[in-house]
């Protein structure tokens, strides 16, 4: 089983002098990538479904085609969306559907235009953190819940810019159980991740064949596929296709394909415990 090199200092005090030396050493770790993943229920991957800003299409066809699969997935939602189907929301949230932070404000770089009043390159990281705490707020005094899951708005993960950048990514992690990229190339290594960097592939546009692609990938490897989209129709540059998104449930609730699809939070609650070795095959 693979460890954690660590470099230890030595400090030896000789009359008049003191001699420093370094050593190598290794901590133990249960996350040897050699060793198949314990899957629960000897699943061979995991996928999770999950949708950025609380966008109306996501309450009006969204939902109601996932609950017909059992599907639960993952919503990271923009307070500003949130009250166009509040009570939709509400009831997203009893049905098992998980509820995430996405910011008050949704901070991109001022590279692109619609964000150029509000650039994460004029941010620090206490005023990226005042935009995830207000937008726990407003979640927690509209739908009595307390996010643990996180998305990157843009799949960006920086504020300020030359030699004043800095990565948000550990405030992220202080604050949240998991932090959702996009636009990213690969799945998750479940024995590697970092659950405050996760990869993000994107849902929008696909077919069917595609996400398929993807799942069968993960499947073979043993990861986990974190898919994220926007709108939920037929039409839209930002639209995860119904006729996608309909028969990628068939197919991960089809026990023979030995998926398992289950919001973020919950899968990473179980990789931490397979970590920690909590959990065996």
């Amino acid at each position: 089983m693979r460890g954690i090199a660590k470099t230890l200092l030595l400090l030896f005090f000789v009359p008049g002098s003191a001699i420093i030396l370094m050593a190598q050493y290794e901590i133990p770790n249960h996350s040897d990538p050699a060793k198949p993943f314990p899957w629960p229920e000897g699943k061979r991957c995991a996928v999770s479904l999950t949708f950025d800003d609380a966008r109306p299409s996501q309450i009006d066809k969204g939902i109601p085609l996932l609950n017909q699969y059992g599907v639960k997935a993952t919503f990271y939602l923009s307070p500003g969306n949130l009250e166009k189907r509040l009570e939709g929301w509400k009831a997203a949230a009893a049905q098992g559907h998980e509820i995430g932070n996405h910011t008050m404000s949704h901070p991109c770089s001022g590279n692109f235009a619609f964000a150029r009043d509000n650039p994460l390159e004029e941010f620090t990281l206490d005023r990226i953190a005042k935009e995830m705490d207000d937008a726990n707020r407003v979640l927690f005094e509209k739908l009595r819940i307390q996010p643990v899951s996180f998305a990157y708005p843009c799949g960006q993960k920086f504020v300020g810019r030359g030699v004043n950048l800095k990565s948000y990514v550990p405030v992220v992690a202080q604050k949240f159980l998991t932090g959702r990229g996009w636009l990213d190339e690969d799945s998750n290594d479940p024995w590697f991740c970092d659950l405050a960097h996760l990869m993000g592939m994107e849902s929008d546009r696909r077919t069917f064949e595609e996400l398929k692609q993807w799942v069968d990938k993960a499947a073979a490897h043993g990861r986990w596929l974190v898919l994220a989209g926007h709108d939920i129709g037929e039409s839209g540059h930002q639209t995860t296709r119904i006729s996608a998104l309909e028969p990628l449930c068939r197919y991960a609730q089809d026990p023979a394909n030995g998926i398992w699809i289950a919001p973020v939070a919950a899968v990473a609650e179980y990789i931490q415990q397979a970590r920690e070795g909590l959990r065996t095959p």
